[in-house]
This record gives structure tokens, C-alpha cells and sequence, in this order.
């Protein structure tokens, strides 16, 4: 983000390098590589991260062959879940320090879409549960260094006018992941006569698959030479510590765990809101159907942001998001009246919450952690910020219930725009006047 004096110099000059580093910090740092294969390795780690998420949410398809499967209850399907997120969040506290700033995003993205495979694949031929959760968990913990390896890479392909959007366009990979993974296991589903094995073992063939063309589409990591040729300074866990003495770092982590719960609740709770509170014609089918449009439209929201945040200034940027949740907090508040209006006023509330949700979400992980983290330790920061979010999630999903359960959706979507609101204040701290250079951590 634009500030108006930076006072800290990028980490590769306070190491004495000869040359510029390599990332978002420098405009010329996509110059080696032409625009048309910028999109295309752009699109490939996209079509990755779909890979990755095909043999995530197909578990979702798998949850009602499992229970007649094992002879087994909700609750201990809906376990295997919960300590998978918990291996994902712990994968995001872990990739980006150990792994992925340090040995760099190619070689992690890899290692991740095999991981997944090999995992997803194991899971087909779990002979108990506690088996299929270890292999779950195991696929997710890989999974969860799959957009740190992908945000570690872009830096490098575009020029810091171009990379708020081109990472939006990363961001739709887990818009469209999900739609794809649910559209694949369905089908598989219906093919293999509802076999739970081939719903959660086929996909990693096709993840295969990808990675193969990954693999022949995705150029070798220019940092990792630069480093090896003493260009970059290598990344140490001493930028950590610089990193948690940045202010903005925090707002981040504290954005991501109030943004993840707005997500969150809308993607969890938004069709049983409508079949609640709907009435007696609102069958499930239907309540499914008219509560696509969130995500459908948070695609267009994140494209939008992403296009406008590469043309506005930091002051612009922080009062743009400030307007954006505000608007958030009120659709969210009126929700529950709305339901009482005719339909197409609720599924309109519903699409716009979408569109200007995901947006500023999309931001967190991607082009805002670039700027304080830089291409140094962008991994770190993303992997940390979405750490928090995920933490959100997992808190969210019980209080949110428990919250219904006290005052249905009246209470409960008033209390998540309040929640919006914090979150819509916070932003006023975003890239305030007289903050130092947050592009490049100093050297500790």
C-alpha cells in the first residue's frame, strides 16, 4: 500500500546486495517474463489450487455414504471434520516460515499437490475410521501450504501495477474449487452407485493428472536462483520477529478472524436460513439453489476490488473498504425482515453481501499480506493471516448455533453485523498516515 514516507529499506539493501529483490516491492520484477506466460503459469497454479480442492470437499459428498458405511453417527463424521480444519490451521501456522519462504513457492506447490494425491488416494482405502480421519487430516495438512506456495510464485510474474488483480484471479481458485469438487464427486457418486471409496480416492487422479501439467507449464523459481547467486538475502526466522513489530501484520490477523466469520456463517447457515425462515414452500433444493448466488457474486466482488485496489492510494483504499463492510453490516442486519418481503429482495441482499464480502476477504491473504511481508516472507504473513481466519471459522461455526439457538436468525444476523462493523472500523487503521514502508521487512 502507498504510504507517504517510507523509513525502511528492503531487506536485501540493509544485506548489502548488489542487486534489487525480486517481488512485488519492484516493478521490474516480471520484466524476464512476457504477459502471455505470466497468464499462463497464472492459470496453472489456479487450476492447481482446484486440484487441491477436489480432494477436499468431496469429503462433503462422501459425509452421507460414510455413516451407513461404518454404522456410525453425525457426530463422529462430523469429528473427522473438526480435527481435519484444526490440521489445516495448523498447516497455515507451519508451510509458510518452515517451508515455503525458505526453499520457495515452485518446488512447495509440488510437494503440496502430491502430498494431497497421495493422501486422498490413501483415504480410499481407510478400513476404519480413525483411519480415514488420519488420512483426511493428513491430506489437509498438506493442502494448507497450497496458497502459500501459490501467492509465494506470483510476485515474480507481475509488475506491482497489475498485482492486486492477478492475485484476485488467485483468488477465484477457491470460489471455483469448490463448485468443482462437489460437481466431480456428485457425478462419481452417481457412477460408482454411491461407493464412498471412489468419491474419496478418484479425485487425487485427477490431481495427478494436474500436477503433471503443472509441472510442465511452470518456470523455474527465479528467487531461489537469485538467492543461490547471493542476489536475495536468504529468509531466516529472524524476519519473524520483524514481521509480529508491524502493526499493519496484526490488523491483518485481526480482519481475517472477523471477515472469516461473515464467510463463513453465510456459506455454513445461509440455506437453513431460508428453509427456516422461508416458509412451508421453501423445500431444501430450492433453498440451496437461491443461496448460490453469494458465492456466485463474491467471484465478481473479488475481480472488482482487485481491479480497483491496483488504481486507487493507500487513504482511498482503507476508506473504500471502511464503505464496502458498512454496506456489508446492513444487508446483514436487514436480512432477517427481508425473508418477509417477496423472494427476489432476499436472494438480491444475499448476492450483494457476497459481492462486497469477498472482496476485501480475497485482499487479506493475498495483495495486502504481500505488502507488509513482501516477496521475502509473503508466505509467512498469508499463512499467518489466514491462520487467524481459520481459528474464526472453527469458533464461529459453535457460537453462531448457539447464538441461534437463543434467538433464531434475528438475533444471530444482527450480532454477525456487529461483528461486520468492527471489522469495518479496523479498516480506518489500514495504512494510516506517517506509517513506515511495510513492503520489505528490515533486517533484524
Amino acid at each position: 500500500m502507498q504510504n507517504s514516507e517510507p523509513s525502511t529499506k528492503p531487506a536485501s539493501a540493509v544485506a548489502g546486495a548488489t542487486r534489487p529483490p525480486l517481488g512485488a516491492a519492484n516493478a521490474e520484477s516480471a520484466m524476464g517474463i512476457s504477459t502471455s506466460r505470466a497468464a499462463l503459469q497464472l492459470g496453472c497454479v489456479i487450476l492447481g489450487y482446484i486440484g487441491v480442492y477436489l480432494c477436499r470437499k468431496n469429503f462433503a459428498v462422501a459425509v452421507p455414504l460414510l455413516q451407513p458405511a461404518f454404522g456410525t453417527d453425525k457426530a463422529h463424521i462430523g469429528a473427522i471434520d473438526s480435527y481435519a480444519t484444526m490440521a489445516y490451521m495448523a498447516g497455515k501456522l507451519f508451510w509458510g516460515p518452515n517451508l515455503v519462504d525458505r526453499f520457495g513457492g515452485r518446488i512447495c506447490f509440488f510437494v503440496v499437490l502430491l502430498g494431497v494425491a497421495l493422501f486422498g488416494g490413501l483415504s480410499a482405502f481407510a478400513i476404519s475410521l480413525p483411519m480415514l480421519a488420519a488420512c483426511y487430516m493428513a491430506n489437509r495438512f498438506f493442502g494448507a501450504g497450497g496458497w502459500a506456495s501459490m501467492v509465494k510464485q506470483v510476485p515474480d510474474w507481475f509488475s506491482r501495477r497489475h498485482m492486486a488483480l492477478a492475485l484476485a484471479f488467485l483468488s477465484l481458485s477457491f470460489v471455483f474449487g469448490g463448485v468443482c469438487s462437489l460437481l466431480l464427486a456428485g457425478q462419481i457418486a452417481a457412477f460408482s452407485g454411491n461407493n464412498w471409496r471412489a468419491v474419496m480416492g478418484l479425485p487425487s487422479l485427477v490431481l495427478l493428472l494436474i500436477a503433471g501439467i503443472c509441472w510442465l507449464t511452470l518456470a523455474r523459481d527465479r528467487r531461489r536462483a537469485a538467492i543461490a547467486n547471493n542476489q536475495v538475502e536468504p529468509w531466516t526466522y529472524r524476519r519473524l520477529g520483524a514481521l509480529v513489530k508491524i502493526p499493519q501484520f496484526w490488523m491483518l490477523c485481526i480482519l481475517s478472524f472477523t471477515l472469516t466469520i461473515t464467510r463463513e456463517t453465510f456459506n455454513v447457515w445461509t440455506v437453513d436460513f431460508l428453509k427456516t425462515d422461508g416458509g412451508s414452500q421453501m423445500t431444501t433444493q430450492m433453498a440451496a439453489l437461491l443461496s448460490t448466488p453469494f458465492d456466485a457474486m463474491g467471484a465478481v466482488g473479488i475481480l472488482a476490488l482487485g481491479w480497483l485496489m491496483d488504481r486507487i492510494t493507500g487513504a482511498q483504499r482503507k476508506w473504500l473498504l471502511f464503505s464496502i463492510l458498512l454496506t456489508v453490516a446492513a444487508l446483514t442486519y436487514e436480512l432477517p425482515a427481508l425473508i418477509h418481503q417477496p423472494l427476489w429482495m432476499v436472494i438480491s441482499a444475499i448476492g450483494l453481501i457476497g459481492l462486497f464480502s469477498y472482496g476485501p476477504y480475497s485482499l487479506l491473504a493475498g495483495v495486502l499480506s504481500l505488502e507488509v511481508g513482501g516477496a521475502d516472507s509473503v508466505a509467512t504473513v498469508a499463512g499467518l493471516v489466514d491462520a487467524s481466519g481459520y481459528l474464526a471459522g472453527i469458533l464461529s461455526g459453535y457460537l453462531f448455533g448457539h447464538i441461534l439457538d437463543l434467538g433464531g436468525y434475528h438475533l444471530g444476523f444482527h450480532c454477525l453485523a456487529v461483528t461486520t462493523v468492527i471489522g469495518a472500523l479496523l479498516c480506518l487503521g489500514l495504512n494510516r498516515p506517517g506509517q513506515p514502508d511495510t513492503t520489505q521487512l528490515s533486517k533484524p
